[in-house]
């Protein structure tokens, strides 16, 4: 017996070193190439052609577009079918959207073809800053019999991507946008961009502003929308930027929010003041959706881009040289330029992708740099003023539902007098109490716009009496100058005489 489990052990060794012989001198292990054959024996037999689709592809793990395409697809034309589903809010967040779950199948028909769609996931552990986690990958497989092949690489694909992407736009909830800094960018499934839903209620309708104005920027935006073709016959990249100015509480961010409601767009909330650098800038740029604006509001405040072109003074070269200087590396990446910026909206890099709108606003437009606003940039500049007639009727049937009122023509002519924001004109219409008439908003309305009307006539009066105090100061050093110029002329003239005098002497002794 003991004589048989030698002889055994030795077979093993023999078949090890025989083993590790083979593996030194072929490259491909035996079960690879077994393998492989099985493969392409199987491939002659089973009639099937398989397609996989993952979520994530690319270096940058970024979700593939072709990935939520079809998981739109199938969640409009194929989850009737399905036995294992899992839903998401909808648009509006007024219904459910079910889609496929993980590992379930289901069968699509077209043009009298069928097609099987299967949903799979895998876990493995990942390694994420020396922490194990776990780490799934989804995927979607088309199966279809190989004699539909130039079926479906002719007409089924173009099919299901085309109907996902309007389906995936008719069901998403449009989200609010904004970037995180630079140093949270990295690691597993980490983003530039956090959002939340865009539920902002703003539209044209309910916005203050003159009605004639109004229908130009509606007009400007529908042409917009539906301007792609136009875009490109032109040669220009299909983006639009706008330029929205104007004192504090004149309604801009009101404006961008009816915008993005009249649009059905994203919004992306740009602030500059953590992008470190112009490569950054344009990292945040590229990561940006389709049928998107793109905002950065008090752009005179979020970085020094007023003066960039401008050479600086004596005085301020002084004090800068006074500050404490900062290491190489942090003075390269400490902010935005201005050439980045204007490459930002207007250069290369903003051909990438289309239908974005760019808006900025300030409350200063005279501090812009003037490259940085010219028509091809900012294309259409809206003046946010203060508040008119106009739109004060439409705040009074916002808020107070009333469409005429006798109180209306005080207001009126009192507006003609007193600037007076769309902001304070709201606040003095907004109900406080539900027992209170529109009669008491508008009467406190008069009275905040009268007590405006006697501090600006009360700031003229003492600015006019500055000036007047300043015009007599200067009338009298004009007439104490007149009167010392006098007597030095006179203390010169009897200077002259005596002069005279005695050369008359002089010359009579001689």
């Amino acid at each position: 017996m003991g004589e048989q489990w030698a002889s055994v052990g030795s077979l093993l060794a023999g078949l090890m070193f025989l083993g590790a012989v083979i593996r030194q001198y072929f490259p491909f292990h035996p079960e690879t190439i077994l393998i492989k054959y099985i493969r392409k024996l199987t491939s002659f037999i089973y009639p099937y052609v398989q397609i996989e689709i993952p979520e994530y592809t690319g270096e940058r793990m970024k979700r593939s577009e072709a990935y939520a395409a079809v998981e739109a697809y199938l969640s409009a034309s194929c989850s009737q079918r399905a036995h294992k589903l899992k839903a998401d809010l909808g648009k509006d967040s007024t219904k459910l959207v079910l889609s496929m779950d993980d590992h379930e199948a289901v069968t699509d028909e077209f043009e009298g073809t069928t097609f099987w769609w299967s949903s799979s996931t895998t876990t493995r552990q990942a390694q994420v800053l020396l922490y194990p986690t776990q780490e799934e990958k989804r995927s979607y497989r088309l199966t279809f019999h190989k004699s539909n092949r130039q079926l479906v690489l002719d007409s089924y694909l173009t099919h299901v991507l085309k109907e996902g992407r309007e389906a995936g736009i008719r069901n998403r909830r449009r989200k609010l946008y904004c970037n995180n800094p630079s140093s949270n960018w990295y690691g597993y499934k980490s983003t530039v961009w956090s959002h939340v839903a865009f539920e902002h209620p703003s539209s044209f309708d309910t916005l203050a502003m003159d009605p004639g104005k109004k229908l130009e920027i509606v007009k400007d935006l529908d042409a917009f929308r539906k301007g792609k073709d136009y875009y490109t016959k032109i040669g220009k990249a299909w983006k639009r930027g706008y330029l929205l100015y104007g004192p504090p509480g004149t309604g801009k961010s009101s404006m961008i929010s009816a915008m993005a409601n009249f649009l059905d767009y994203d919004v992306y909330d740009l602030e500059l003041t953590t992008v470190k650098n112009n490569i950054e800038l344009r990292k945040l740029f590229i990561e940006t959706k389709s049928k998107s604006i793109i905002v950065i509001e008090d752009i005179d405040c979020s970085l020094d881009l007023t003066g960039k072109r401008k050479q600086k003074s004596k005085k301020e070269e002084d004090k800068s040289e006074k500050k404490k200087k900062l290491p190489p590396e942090e003075e390269e990446s400490s902010k935005v330029t201005l050439s980045g910026l204007l490459n930002f909206i207007d250069g290369l890099w903003s051909a990438c992708g289309g239908e974005r709108l760019i808006v900025f606003t300030t409350n200063h437009i005279e501090k812009l740099d003037p490259a940085l606003i010219r028509r091809g940039r900012m294309d259409k500049h809206i003046e946010m003023s203060y508040c008119c007639f106009e739109a004060f009727k439409v705040l009074a049937r916002n808020y107070l539902d009333v469409e005429s009122h006798p109180l209306f023509d005080t207001i009126r002519d009192l507006m003609e007098e007193v600037k007076i924001t769309p902001a304070d004109v709201a606040e003095n219409l907004m109900r406080k109490s539900v027992d209170d008439n529109a009669a008491s908003y508008l009467e406190n309305l008069i009275l905040a716009m009268n007590k405006a009307k006697e501090e600006e006539a009360s700031k003229q009066a003492e600015a006019s009496t500055e000036e007047n105090v300043e015009v007599e100061v200067e009338g009298d050093g004009e007439k104490s100058g007149a009167k010392e110029d006098e007597a030095s002329k006179r203390a010169q003239a009897s200077a002259d005489e005596t002069v005279e005098r005695e050369e008359g002497k002089s010359g009579a002794k001689e």
